[in-house]
């Protein structure tokens, strides 16, 4: 049980701190970072929650003596790091969407090169589909990128107001603790790992929750969006788990897509289309948002810890149909609203 709660008290501890003394840097030079289109925020918030978190992570995985660093661990670790470099340079100067893209891309890559792969996935009709044959090296290629990317962008979307990004990523990081300790998983490794990250992200989110007087930055919600995706692999390629307990996220990043295509609009571009501003034009405070949200993905994530394959594609399925329902009747409601 120490090895679980070091990893934890570390990274949180280390955050709170980190955040304590770039707070107090960043104040004395002045800088709080660039002013963002997709977030509502007040003026006097720094934007350096995550370069506290990806730092605090790191040196609770170097500093816990029964986790084994390994090579994909190694390229995870580094892949962190170019995470931080890309972040702070959107934060202090925003960078071309294309531009992001490339490096999300290239972070993705590295952590395939130094192991980090997936094998397989579970068919929901029964069976497992491996990828051993050439071909299948180059779908697994294919889709760390596409996971990694999507799942990046999905929580940097989802980082719009205060508490929200960093609440959704906490329960994730947190189910993928409960799930790597399960008798039928046993990866304890992994539970580590993902503590270190839920106690990063919780020490964020102790001066994130609304009113906010830090928040994550670029740096911060790839770093949330990064680690879960590689957790998700790590444990033993669980993103049947991660794609439920990240629904509401996910369905919004897929559903502001779709808005921004039928209006010709380029997808990348910032806008207030997503679900979280949409029920802030309905009334809704942002701390009422963020304890919706909390809560639907702590329903849905005990659901993802006590089903199988077709139980997690039937709640998906259904997440899916009651989210675009949703959806679509806010639409109406704000458009006879205007």
């Amino acid at each position: 049980m120490a090895k679980y709660l070091i990893s934890f008290l570390l990274a949180f501890l280390l955050t709170v701190a980190f955040i304590f003394l770039l707070k107090s840097f960043t104040g004395k030079i002045k800088w709080r970072g660039r002013v963002s289109a997709r977030h509502i925020n007040r003026v006097d918030v720094f934007r350096v929650g995550g370069i506290a978190m990806i730092i605090a992570f790191n040196l609770a995985l170097l500093l816990n003596n029964a986790l084994v660093i390994t090579p994909a661990l190694s390229g995870v670790m580094l892949a962190s790091l170019f995470v931080l470099v890309v972040g702070i340079w959107d934060d202090v100067r925003e960078v071309f969407w294309k531009t992001q893209l490339f490096y999300q891309v290239a972070i993705a890559m590295l952590v395939y090169i130094f192991g980090l792969r997936i094998y397989a996935i579970t068919n929901p009709l029964g069976g497992v589909i491996g990828f051993d044959s050439s071909w299948g090296i180059i779908i697994s290629v294919l889709l760390v990128i596409a996971w990694i990317v999507t799942i990046i962008n999905s929580m940097n979307w989802l980082d719009g107001i205060d508490g929200l990004s960093g609440g959704v990523s906490f329960i994730c990081a947190m189910t993928m603790v409960v799930l790597s300790l399960t008798p039928d998983v046993n990866q304890p490794p992994v539970a580590i790992i993902a503590l270190a990250v839920a106690g990063s992200i919780l020490g964020f989110l102790v001066f994130n929750f609304y009113p906010s007087i830090i928040i994550a930055g670029t740096s911060g919600s790839m770093f949330m969006g990064f680690s879960l995706a590689i957790l998700a692999i790590f444990a033993g390629t669980k993103i049947a788990t991660a794609i439920l307990v990240l629904a509401l996220p996910i369905i919004d990043f897929v559903w502001v897509i779709g808005e921004r295509l039928k209006k010709k609009k380029s997808i990348f571009k910032a806008d207030k289309n997503h679900l979280h501003y949409k029920l802030m034009e309905l009334g809704w405070s942002q701390r009422k948002i963020a304890l919706y949200y909390y809560a639907v993905t702590l329903v849905i994530a005990i659901v993802a810890l006590n089903t199988r394959v077709i139980g997690k594609t039937i709640t998906l399925l259904a997440a899916m149909i009651v989210m675009t329902s949703a959806l679509f009747f806010i639409n109406k409601k704000l458009a006879q609203k205007k």
